[in-house]
């Protein structure tokens, strides 16, 4: 497992099964096979794992669980997913109650619905491990005779297991730092052996027999408005499937997370006349609140990593003082109070109903009476209309004398640049290549426009760390080059602009 940080560790496995299930599982001799120089066998374990889920199976749907288990690594386990075969699980000690910490990251899941025990899982786990010639380890092997049923106590949980279940798999689990490719270089010997990957999902998943209830069908609705509506879903899964990444410092989650709650809004905007605006006014106005929040912590980010490269690009002889000290400890308390921000916003209960909302919203749209009868060429329309939106803001700016009143206006036309794209990009499954085409080009023009903001915001920081620097008595001749150098990248931003916003502009629909 690798360490992604705290007690939160990156799993990288595979499950395999046998193909005959009446025939017994031997694992094959493995030493030899790729790496692997010899096998050591590491003895049996029995692990007692009871599983919690709220009682309608939301984690399990979006592919989360949560035990808490005995024997072997013993203690609380959140698996949360990243891709096909990969988890991130954090750990928490073995305690009576489910953890504070770990009921947290699944908030934005369970939606104050209580978390109950809904089966349990006894595996008898005899433990092998793959070495390399050095002696270094590359995986486990782990042959699992498991059963699984209700947990024990009286009146389980509407949900729970009710039968007994058996069966045996087997588990290869990568060491940290290993290389991945040796999965694939240890499955034909697998399947050589009878084991063929196992496609029953997670220990939990097969103890219930299956995985949560079907999600309801997509509500019946004109061309434009499914269009819109799928949209808005994945924008709002996007949104959730985040939460934990945001709440564990996770790289770039907060960012992400920023970025799917501004697409929501700005498709809310973008095709406000297929809605009920005493609905979507008020929820646009939760989004706008959510993105400020989550957006404290991409603009330290952005600022640290200007400046940190900044410096390193400085001679030694130009960096005067203790410049790199002060910029650290501005870097440290910026992150700490970010970082306090959004986990304030994300524990409360206005985030709570904004993401009922949300659901509410794709479930039963609140549509007008000609959303019914609206086509693909609506979203065209639409389209085009932010892109008149931009073009008016764009030559606003390139109009206005250099200064503090420019970069304002660059920045209002960075944010119609955003809204244009994410609104080309949405309409992209029904207008295909056009909208496509538009959106690149107008991720370009995003890309400059943004790279000139966040100059500006470096060169504010500038400032403020150069004044406190100036009233301690540190040299500040550093500070003032590293803002001239940020105002002649901001220079070049501008003069591109031109050029990158002439092919935008020619791209309509």
């Amino acid at each position: 497992m690798n360490r992604v940080g705290g007690t939160t560790v990156r799993e990288i496995e595979r499950k395999y099964e046998p193909t005959d299930a009446t025939a017994p599982v031997r694992l094959p001799d493995l030493g030899g096979t790729g790496p692997v120089a010899r096998v050591v066998d590491r003895g049996t374990d029995v692990l007692d794992a009871v599983y919690y889920d709220t009682a309608d199976r939301r984690l399990l749907a979006a592919g989360i669980t949560l035990r808490r288990r005995t024997g072997g690594d013993a203690g609380w386990h959140l698996k949360l997913p990243v891709a096909p075969g990969v988890r991130d699980e954090v750990r928490a000690p073995l305690t009576d109650g489910i953890p504070r910490r770990l009921a947290a990251l699944v908030r934005a899941r369970t939606r104050g619905a209580p978390l109950v025990p809904l089966a349990r899982v006894v595996s008898r786990r005899d433990l092998r491990h793959l070495l390399d010639a050095h002696g270094t380890l590359l995986a486990e092997v782990g042959t699992d005779t498991v059963t699984a049923g209700r947990p024990a106590g009286e009146a389980p949980p509407a949900g729970a297991v009710e039968t007994t279940a058996a069966w045996t798999e087997v588990e290869v689990e990568l060491a940290p730092g290993a290389d991945p490719g040796l999965l694939d270089v240890l499955e034909p010997r697998l399947r050589e052996a009878g084991l063929r990957p196992s496609h029953a999902g997670g220990k939990f998943a097969r103890a219930l027999g299956g995985g949560a209830a079907p999600e309801p069908p997509a509500p019946d609705t004109g061309a434009a408005a499914s269009v819109v509506l799928a949209h808005l879903r994945d924008q709002t899964e996007a949104l959730v499937a985040l939460d934990p990444g945001a709440r564990l410092g996770t790289e770039d989650a907060v960012h992400r997370m920023r970025v799917a709650t501004r697409r929501l809004r700005s498709a809310l905007r973008t095709h406000g006349k297929l809605f009920d605006p005493r609905v979507i006014e008020p929820l646009g106005a939760e989004l706008r609140w959510l993105a400020t929040e989550l957006g404290v912590d991409r603009d330290r980010e952005v600022v640290t990593e200007r400046l940190r490269d900044h410096l390193e690009a400085l001679p030694r002889p130009l960096v005067r003082g203790p410049v790199r000290a002060r910029l650290r400890i501005w870097a440290n308390r910026s992150r700490a109070e970010a970082r306090r921000t959004v986990t304030a916003a994300l524990d409360s209960e206005r985030y709570l109903t904004l993401l009922n909302r949300l659901d509410a919203l794709v479930a039963n749209p609140p549509l007008r009476p000609a959303a019914a009868d609206a086509t693909e060429k609506a979203l065209a329309k639409a389209v085009r209309r932010d892109h008149e939106r931009l073009t008016a803001r764009i030559t606003r700016a390139l109009a206005t004398a250099p200064g503090p009143a420019r970069d304002t206006a660059l920045h209002d036309a960075r944010k119609a640049a955003k809204r244009a794209r994410y609104a080309a990009e949405a309409a992209t499954p029904a207008l295909g290549k056009a909208a496509k085409r538009l959106a690149k080009r107008l991720k370009a023009v995003q890309t400059v426009l943004g790279d000139h903001q966040d100059s500006v915001l470096t060169r504010e920081t500038l400032c403020l760390i150069s004044a406190q620097a100036a009233v301690a008595g540190e040299a500040t001749f550093t500070y003032g080059l590293l803002y001239g150098r940020e105002e002649a990248l901001a220079a070049e931003g501008e003069r591109a602009l031109a050029g990158v916003w002439e092919e935008a502009a020619e791209a309509g629909l």
